[in-house]
């Protein structure tokens, strides 16, 4: 058994309207490929919530700060189709750069405030491009539901605020974070660590959990945040591009825990970039 693999638009929406005809529910989990057990979750919850699932696979060259990055952006898609398929996923929508924007495209999709700060800090331009292709994608597909991991959780929020504003129809589906046993979350760059570097990556969550569990008990936050940043450090990671609590619905910068709040990091190992996330509540005292 094999996924079909579909590159244009026009094809796309060809059968799209055929699973429209039969009054199905459709969603969609853009990826870029590169598929691991995080992406697969996020294909086995859609294919629980709708009857037609579509998985997308495109290198998005606008959400690339690096021209060297891009080139060096691994291409896996018949991996990734072979992962797929066990799954039953019913379309892998894979288009070339030239489909997704044609020649004399002039069109940014831009989302303020959830988009300032943390990664939109470190990576300009980064989720304009994300912003762009996922619309594009939202509105290519016409899916009912759109399944996003909590890894990248300012992205999901990005995500959320964009169609909203854009009035696509679509419902967006956040997933719970997949972690390997000791606790790093699952990521495509965990592969460039090195096995003394991977040895050392999950301080990172453990770090990250540990903050939580005292912000939520009422730890002071500025202090509490400075030692943990202190404590990645000290793990052997080279640096903390940031580790900030947020409101989880609009990304504020919170300096008390007065409501659900995201505790969110981003951190340098050797030459790969980590990203984690963990959702805090004040806990009521005994």
């Amino acid at each position: 058994m094999s996924v079909p693999i579909v590159r244009s638009v026009a094809q796309l929406r060809q059968i799209v309207a055929a699973w429209r005809r039969e009054g199905v529910r459709i969603a969609v989990v853009p990826t870029m490929g590169v598929l691991h057990e995080g992406h697969l979750s996020l294909v086995r919850a859609a294919l629980v919530k709708a009857d037609r699932v579509i998985v997308t696979l495109f290198v998005n060259p606008k959400q690339f700060n690096s021209q060297t990055d891009l080139a060096a952006y691994p291409s896996t898609e018949d991996e990734d189709a072979a992962k797929l398929a066990p799954l039953g996923a019913h379309l892998l929508y894979a288009p070339d750069a030239e489909e997704m924007y044609p020649a004399a495209f002039a069109t940014t999709v831009s989302v303020s405030g959830v988009s300032e700060g943390l990664c939109g800090a470190f990576r300009p331009g980064h989720f304009d491009g994300v912003a762009t292709v996922v619309s594009k994608l939202f509105l290519q597909t016409s899916a009912d539901f759109g399944f996003f991991g909590e890894k990248d959780f300012q992205q999901l929020q990005l995500v959320r605020r964009m169609a909203r504003d854009l009035d696509i129809p679509i419902t967006i589906i956040p997933c719970p974070t997949v972690r390997e046993a000791d606790g790093l979350a699952l990521s495509s760059r965990n592969v460039r660590l090195s096995p003394a570097e991977r040895a050392v990556a999950p301080e990172l969550p453990s770090v990250l959990l540990e903050t939580a569990e005292r912000l939520a008990r009422g730890s002071p936050v500025l202090p509490t945040l400075a030692e943990a940043r202190a404590a990645i450090l000290a793990a052997g990671y080279r640096e903390v591009e940031y580790l900030e609590l947020r409101d989880e619905t609009d990304l504020r910068p919170m300096t008390s825990l007065d409501r659900p709040a995201r505790l969110l990091v981003a951190a340098w190992l050797g030459g790969t970039r980590l990203i984690d996330n963990v959702r805090i509540s004040r806990v009521s005292p005994d």
